[in-house]
């Protein structure tokens, strides 16, 4: 779990580093750089997050089979990272081999996790009951080998034979976030918001009804633009955003009536679903090209760093402190991330990213503003990351000496 967590660490680090020119070029203080759209979401996406994801799923899953913690799975690790490491060569570049390279290595990494959290339960013996996070991660899981393969494929020309006759972009889109990581992050809902919170969600009963409507959802949403079929994309966002909806209801019941309940964790958590919501509100104007009454074409291209920047990037200011104090220094009682501070900011920089779709004479100045606003929310929980991980390789350190 440790090399995951530095490597979470080093792409938060990255992260700040391109919404920092995001906002620069924006205010043209700096020249526009090839493949900065792409690379600031996939540091955030296939970066922090699926170094989160890689590592503590395994870890969940065995402790809810009663299996001893998994040992450490180095072929994945380093799968996944020398091709996360090729795409981030190739995506800027816009060059076929380090992409199709990186691409496979995640591909077959991913793939591997799959089989590991599979078998699991085959280990076991047990059932495990239906409420568990581990259907939502191995669903999770497929959508991700989806996106990556339509993903390496619109660089490489595998569109057509895919069979893509709507835009491969959304498709490659809808299936990480509406697929890998919404499926994902209502595991960590599911495995862990007793832990988190010291009560259980609202409904046991619950969980399964809102796992298929999930993947269903997402399965629709991935369709869609796959068959260019629009019927599908208004089943899909029916069915993912009356799930998620239903989850959150059996999440902020419990805490209704209990001010102490509310910390800033929890409210990342709770507070960046909004964030999901706002590109599915406007998905008529893209779908349909509206223009006129919402600027299309801005919406089209703005709203996925919106997405990634209100909702996944604050979801894990929740969460990345979180795991960092529980696997890197071992407290069975870490607290979830996040400040008012960075709360306010960075839902301050999503609603300036939205404002810059809506307002197109202020659009570079409040596309700048936004990122900057994103960058000051970072820098607290990348310190605090930090903190941890100096503490957490001392106390390493120190064990080793002591041996």
């Amino acid at each position: 779990m440790i090399p995951y967590l530095i490597m979470a660490f080093l792409f938060l680090l990255a992260a700040i580093a391109a919404a920092l020119e995001a906002s620069f070029s924006s205010w043209h203080i700096l020249p526009w750089f090839n493949g900065m759209v792409w690379l600031r979401i996939h540091f955030i996406t296939i970066g922090v997050m699926t170094q989160i994801i890689f590592g503590v799923t395994p870890i969940l899953t065995a402790k809810h089979y009663h299996l001893p913690r998994p040992k450490m799975r180095w072929d994945i690790w380093a799968l996944l990272n020398v091709g996360i490491l090729l795409l981030l060569i190739g995506i800027p570049l816009v060059n076929k081999t380090p992409i199709i390279a990186g691409g496979t290595l995640i591909f077959i990494a991913t793939t591997l996790l799959l089989i590991q959290l599979a078998r699991m339960r085959m280990v076991s013996g047990q059932s495990g009951g239906p409420h568990n996070g581990r259907k939502f991660y191995i669903s999770g899981l497929f959508f991700l080998l989806i996106g990556v393969l339509v993903g390496t494929g619109f660089f490489t020309g595998w569109s057509g034979p895919l069979g893509i006759v709507g835009d491969a972009g959304e498709v490659h889109i809808h299936a990480n976030n509406w697929g890998f990581l919404s499926l994902i992050f209502a595991g960590l809902f599911v495995d862990l918001y007793q832990t988190w919170t010291k009560r259980p969600l609202a409904s046991q009963r619950a969980i399964t009804p809102i796992f298929w409507m999930l993947t269903l959802g997402a399965l629709a949403l991935v369709l869609s633009p796959w068959l260019s079929n629009k019927t599908l994309a208004a089943i899909g966002a029916f069915l993912h955003t009356s799930s998620t909806i239903w989850l959150l209801v059996l999440a902020i019941k419990p805490l209704r009536g209990d001010k102490a309940a509310w910390t800033p964790g929890i409210a990342h958590l709770l507070a960046s679903y909004f964030w999901l919501f706002a590109p599915l509100s406007m998905a008529p104007f893209i779908i349909f090209g509206i223009e006129g009454v919402m600027p299309a074409k801005a919406l089209e291209t703005t709203t996925p760093q919106a997405l990634i920047y209100g909702w996944v990037l604050q979801f894990g200011y929740a969460i990345v402190p979180y795991f960092y104090q529980r696997y890197f220094l071992g407290e069975e009682k870490a607290q979830l991330g996040g400040t008012w501070l960075t709360f306010a900011l960075v839902n301050l920089g999503a609603i300036f990213l939205w404002a810059s779709i809506l307002i197109e004479p202020a659009r570079s100045f409040l596309h700048g503003a936004a990122y900057m606003l994103w960058i000051l929310s970072l820098l607290p929980i990348t310190y605090d990351v930090w903190q941890k991980t100096k503490t957490g390789m001392v106390t390493a350190e120190t064990a080793v000496q002591e041996q």
